[in-house]
């Protein structure tokens, strides 16, 4: 395996499930406010976002990012006793 997957932390997470993560963690509401795209606060569908975000790399990247963050975030709160 090539060294850059080894250090690449979404390798093998696919962009459907963390897109349904975020949607399930925040809601399409509050997403939409973090990450400002109409496919978020127009009519939102996985579906619908998913087509904008692989046709549109810096909207995928604020999306990647996000749900970097709140993993990071969400490891931080599980070790607090």
């Amino acid at each position: 395996m090539k060294l850059e997957q080894l250090n690449n932390q979404l390798h093998g997470i696919t962009l459907k499930f963390i897109l349904e993560f975020l949607v399930e963690t925040y809601g399409w509401y509050e997403l939409g406010g973090l990450i400002k795209i109409n496919c978020f606060n127009t009519n939102p569908t996985i579906k619908s976002s998913l087509t904008f975000l692989r046709k549109t790399p810096w909207a995928r990247n604020k999306v990647e990012s996000l749900y970097l963050k709140t993993i990071k975030n969400n490891k931080k709160t599980q070790k607090k006793p």
